[in-house]
């Protein structure tokens, strides 16, 4: 890995209102994404499958695009080389396994802890862990110190986020079952930052995001059927799965692409913290404008929904300051 962060080229006040609506788009895809998979979840009636489809389609897409179009197989032909040059090891290919387990952590916990504790518990993961990754230098950038703002733009994003789920939060008995509980999404959101950091290796080495996506999907695919599997056969035998006839129940898939391409791109120019940051402010953009547009059931939108929203743009502003002006120099 690198030593330390390369030096930074000139960045006008455009290049940053670029990455700004790049990581809001991104995180945007992510509540989208939930909302697809938990129609295709209830549809077909099983959890497991529902992330194995979501995530198979997009590796079909990715397929298409990386094998069936020039940009994409001009992309996948600098993967042998960035492996030779050691800019690439073969366990960032498993970068994807990651979002398997999120997903899977997303399926165990959140009906016991809910939405809100949950979101609460990944973005502290997130933040900690873009923290972590760009003080060690695992994204393309190499190191990055850990300053007194991006201490307080990531722990302002934390507080944003609580005050933002704040009205679904509830007040319940909570033992160590609960405690353990919080550590899957809380971990899964920690290697979700770490995710994205080597997605954002591989898109460096190779000249593009897509490669390190497919990979990203392969991998995850791959976990998710297996776990599909094993549970169907523990829980008496795979029988035949009943598919959706919807079609945009079959979106989730692509809408991951989004949020692991750009995402890719976000980490090569912004690193890892600033990414996950945005990413999350995305996240609560997104969501909030689900729940004004087309609510779910229990949805709610207070006064403290919207603030805590602003708050995580006003966090991530602060923590990117100082790049800013090193970069405005």
């Amino acid at each position: 890995m690198n030593a330390a962060a390369p030096a930074q080229p000139q960045r006008s006040p455009l290049f940053w209102a670029g990455m700004f609506l790049f990581m809001i788009l991104s995180g945007i895809a992510i509540p989208a994404q939930g909302r697809v998979n938990a129609e295709l979840s209830s549809t077909v009636g099983d959890a497991y499958l529902a992330a194995f489809i979501s995530f198979f389609v997009g590796l079909l897409v990715l397929a298409v695009i990386v094998f069936l179009t020039a940009p994409g197989r001009r992309a996948m032909r600098q993967v042998p080389p960035a492996f030779r040059r050691g800019e690439v090891r073969w366990w960032y290919l498993l970068a994807g396994a990651v979002g398997g387990y999120f997903v899977l952590a997303q399926t165990l916990t959140i009906g016991m802890i809910g939405v809100a504790v949950f979101t609460v518990v990944v973005v502290t993961g997130q933040t900690i862990g873009g923290l972590l990754w760009d003080r060690i230098g695992l994204g393309p950038g190499g190191r990055r110190q850990i300053t007194l703002m991006r201490c307080v733009g990531a722990l302002l994003t934390v507080c944003a986020v609580i005050w933002g789920v704040s009205p679904q939060l509830t007040v319940a008995d909570r033992g160590l079952a609960w405690l353990l509980l919080v550590l899957l999404p809380f971990s899964g959101g920690f290697l979700q930052a770490g995710q994205q950091a080597l997605n954002g290796r591989q898109s460096a080495a190779y000249g593009s995001a897509l490669p390190g996506a497919f990979f990203n999907f392969a991998s995850g695919s791959a976990v998710l059927l297996l776990t599909w599997v094993t549970v169907s056969l523990l829980q008496g035998g795979l029988g035949v799965p009943q598919l959706s006839t919807t079609w945009w129940h079959y979106l989730g898939g692509p809408l991951g692409i989004v949020f692991i391409v750009l995402g890719a791109l976000l980490v090569t120019r912004v690193g890892v913290l600033l990414a996950a940051m945005g990413m999350i402010a995305g996240q609560l953009i997104g969501s909030l404008l689900l729940d004004l547009v087309v609510p779910a059931p229990g949805s709610l939108v207070t006064t403290a929904t919207v603030l805590g929203t602003a708050l995580t743009l006003v966090a991530v502003l602060i923590a990117s300051l100082p790049d800013m002006r090193r970069a405005g120099r």
